[in-house]
């Protein structure tokens, strides 16, 4: 209910109630202010968890941190919005009607009966004044505090997207790019090594040219007939040393063995038809090395 007729400003109710009017009010304020950030705080957790599902679900080129924090902002300014305008309805409200005293009515605190309260009206009229330019810069600090708390979730959510991109590049830094950087300067000096050799006289050409160049992709049995006949004697000496463990220790009848194995002129013929025909099969195709010599033509 409206108090009826003018008021005055209520100097002794916060020595009366010991406590201020406006104080309360702002503490009310303040309340709901706190409720409103916890209340964004939730709204902004879930948000992100409801965005980095969706992410993982859809996968897509969606920026999820951007339209988060956009909605997030908008939402707290329009709710502080609403806010302000309830409780500032709220505040002129309590101050005319709950926390206001007729200007007619006397009124005297039991403690200060009988003193003398007779003071200048100017002196009144500027404490008043500075007790008002003191409540405004209060009012100043609290709104100011409102916009840091918001300017450094801001901060939070801009510093995370960065941690993220940061995250993303960081593969530049690998050794092996800074390795590949310097591809172009070895390839430079290996062409300046090149060009600082002699050029090529007839003669060293032709010499480079009859030089055998042996093919990695031949085994030693088929680069040449030494290669073969190396191989075949040493496959030969194997299987005999293998056949001849039954002879015994003594020099003698290790070489008697030998000679017996190795077998008479007509076996080597053998050997040396089988290595011409060898090398005229080598020359149309790459056969692969036979198992083992034939001993079955040698015995």
């Amino acid at each position: 209910m409206s108090a009826q007729g003018p008021t005055v400003p209520p100097v002794l109710l916060p020595e009366i109630l010991e406590f201020s009017p406006q104080l309360l009010l702002d503490d009310i304020i303040n309340f709901a202010n706190e409720a409103i950030t916890n209340a964004v705080d939730g709204l902004e957790e879930f948000l992100f968890r409801w965005a980095a599902d969706r992410e993982a679900r859809v996968r897509d080129d969606w920026d999820s941190t951007q339209e988060v924090e956009q909605g997030l902002v908008a939402f707290q300014t329009l709710l502080e919005y609403h806010t302000d305008i309830a409780f500032d309805f709220f505040e002129t409200w309590s101050l005319r009607n709950i926390f206001a005293m007729p200007a007619d009515l006397p009124i005297v605190v039991p403690h200060q009966e009988g003193l003398d309260l007779d003071y200048p009206a100017e002196l009144e009229t500027e404490l008043m004044a500075e007790v008002q330019s003191l409540r405004k810069k209060i009012d100043a600090q609290r709104r100011l505090k409102r916009l840091l708390t918001r300017s450094a979730r801001l901060s939070t959510a801009k510093a995370r997207q960065s941690e993220k991109k940061l995250s993303d590049l960081s593969f530049l830094q690998d050794p092996l790019l800074l390795e590949l950087g310097q591809i172009a300067d070895r390839f430079e000096s290996m062409f300046t090594a090149a060009s600082s050799l002699p050029p090529l006289t007839p003669e060293s050409t032709a010499a480079l040219t009859q030089l055998p160049l042996p093919d990695p992709g031949k085994r030693p049995w088929e680069l040449s007939r030494a290669g073969y006949m190396d191989w075949a004697t040493k496959q030969l000496l194997a299987k005999v040393k293998q056949r001849s463990s039954d002879v015994g220790n003594s020099v003698t009848g290790s070489i008697t063995a030998l000679i017996d194995n190795i077998g008479t002129a007509q076996r080597l013929e053998v050997i040396a038809k089988y290595e011409s025909v060898r090398s005229s099969e080598e020359t149309r195709q790459h056969p692969a090395p036979p198992n083992d010599v034939e001993m079955n033509d040698l015995d």
